[in-house]
């Protein structure tokens, strides 16, 4: 996913040009959408799925959980490609109900469902059904998150 959202994207303008402070979250919490996504959702006026066990997931910020931009997860960045991904599967409770059809992704810095600033966001490659029963997840390296345009 390479879209970032206003929020973050005033809030580093701020940080790197206006010398204004910008306090990075600790983690990053995943969410899904079920709807269209823009630069402007934020985590109260996007689709989010809701009910049936749905939680958004909660990945720590650290050298051991992103990939470097050079694929190595104990050292700073250093390649030329401006992406990162998950080191680990990053995996949803099982649906205790139907979820409706997962559309998009969002990582946002706040665990609360319906809240929050979208940081990060993307459509899925392809749509995915969630039933009654059903875990969705991303295989460790699959959400992957790109700056460099």
């Amino acid at each position: 996913m390479a879209n970032m959202n206003n929020y973050l994207e005033n809030k580093l303008i701020d940080l790197l040009f206006r010398t204004t402070a910008y306090s990075a979250p600790a983690s990053v919490y995943i969410a899904l959408s079920t709807g269209a996504l823009t630069d402007a959702s934020t985590g109260a006026s996007m689709s989010e799925v809701t009910g049936g066990a749905y939680a958004r997931q909660t990945v720590q910020c650290a050298l051991a959980t992103w990939f470097s931009t050079d694929a190595q997860t104990t050292a700073v960045s250093a390649g030329t490609g401006g992406t990162t991904s998950n080191v680990a599967a990053i995996t949803f409770p099982v649906a205790t109900a139907d979820w409706g059809t997962v559309t998009g992704v969002v990582i946002t810095d706040s665990a609360t469902t319906g809240t929050g600033n979208a940081l990060f966001w993307g459509t899925l490659t392809s749509n995915k059904v969630v039933s009654n029963g059903d875990t969705f997840s991303f295989a460790a390296g699959s959400l992957s998150i790109q700056i460099d345009n």
